[in-house]
């Protein structure tokens, strides 16, 4: 059984615990007794995990209807680590359907959101962020994909990559530059329906531990003025407000990966023999798991200390989402070397589940920031205060 005693610490409340019981429990009823393999179909995969979510009224969490509270990063933490924890293409999905809303929940008008959500929310359209480019994936302000005034709109033209739900979602929103003035002062955040003539997925990417990725072309992609996400010029603020919101829930989902695979790494360690005696009795084994239930212990008081920071004082969390980040996805790349390493030559055999948590935990080193980059940007913010 996973550790909840955190679910008491004060940075939740009782509606969160409720959330996180409920929760709990069915996926371990559902996704539990799902078995995505890595040979599976992934769209199809995706598809079903979203309609179940949907359907069973979670992504109401990641995608909030009309007139309630909002986006509450505490309640998308619980949902990205318990689902992490029972499948990580479940949180795939559940992300997804959040970061690929969120600039129309936040800056959406009321039609806009009217039209477009309640297909999301009800995990009948899947939605998808563009932002990354070829040569502009964490340096925002290298983006090249222009859009241009035309009488109908704006034309888009360049090319995306690492979209994730790329080939499968049902809108993209898109970053593009407009040149109100350099850098990331002029871009632009624009809604693109997939099927908007301009608009190709070119590549398709497989990766470690599969999801659906893309590389997209954008050739005289016209859409009309409404499009436009906010104002002009207000790209990289559309970005930075969804990202601010959903970049804890990486640490997260980081950290329901890490919960996962101490429980199997105790499981094993309690059942397995060696030498005459159970690898829990070795000293060794036991330091192995001191340490990987303190790191836990300490990405999980970051993350609900950037949620609640976010949730209760209503601020921007730059600082404490970039430390959240790091030391959650670092930390649990630590400790599910940790878990493989107690598993033996089993821990790299296909189909055991820490061999999986082994091939999802990568790429969370990796997007909506790269380790290095928060790094940076918490020395910026440390060496800034009272400056």
């Amino acid at each position: 059984m996973p550790d909840t005693s955190f679910r008491d610490w004060p940075f939740l409340e009782e509606r969160h615990r409720d959330f996180a019981r409920r929760l709990d429990a069915w996926a371990e009823a559902h996704l539990d007794a799902a078995a995505y393999h890595p040979a599976a179909d992934t769209d199809a995969a995706c598809r079903a995990l979203a309609e179940q979510l949907g359907a069973a009224g979670w992504l109401a969490a990641a995608v909030p209807e009309e007139g309630a509270a909002g986006l509450d990063v505490r309640t998308l933490c619980l949902a990205r680590e318990i689902l992490a924890r029972h499948s990580g293409l479940a949180d795939f999905v559940f992300a997804m359907q959040g970061l690929g809303s969120g600039p129309i929940t936040l800056f959406g008008d009321a039609a806009l959101r009217a039209r477009l959500l309640p297909s999301v929310r009800a995990g009948r359209s899947l939605a998808a962020f563009a932002l990354s480019e070829p040569d502009a994936g964490s340096d925002v302000a290298a983006l090249a994909t222009t859009a241009v005034r035309v009488a109908s709109g704006w034309r888009i033209d360049g090319e995306k990559t690492w979209i994730s739900n790329g080939g499968i979602a049902g809108h993209y929103v898109v970053f593009a530059r407009t040149g109100e003035a350099p850098g990331a002062r002029g871009l632009s955040a624009f809604l693109v329906g997939a099927d908007t003539p301009g608009l190709a997925v070119t590549h398709r990417i497989a990766v470690i531990a599969p999801h659906p990725l893309a590389t997209l072309r954008f050739e005289n992609c016209v859409v009309p003025p409404d499009a436009m996400l906010g104002a002009p010029g207000e790209g990289f603020k559309v970005a930075m407000a969804t990202l601010d919101v959903f970049r804890t829930t990486v640490g997260a989902a980081a950290l329901g990966l890490a919960r996962r695979a101490l429980d199997e790494a105790t499981h094993r360690a309690r059942t397995r023999r060696m030498f005459g005696r159970t690898l829990a009795d070795l000293e060794t084994t036991q330091a192995r798991i001191a340490d990987m239930a303190l790191e836990i212990d300490a990405a999980a008081l970051l993350v609900y200390r950037a949620a609640w920071t976010r949730d209760v004082r209503g601020r921007r969390i730059t600082r404490e989402a970039a430390m959240a980040k790091l030391y959650a996805t670092e930390s649990a790349q630590r400790v599910i070397d940790s878990a493989v390493q107690i598993f033996g030559g089993l821990g790299v055999t296909v189909g055991v589940k820490v061999e999986e948590l082994y091939r999802e935990i990568r790429a969370l080193r990796i997007y909506e920031g790269a380790s290095e980059v928060q790094k940076l940007i918490i020395a910026r913010q440390t060496l800034n205060e009272g400056a």
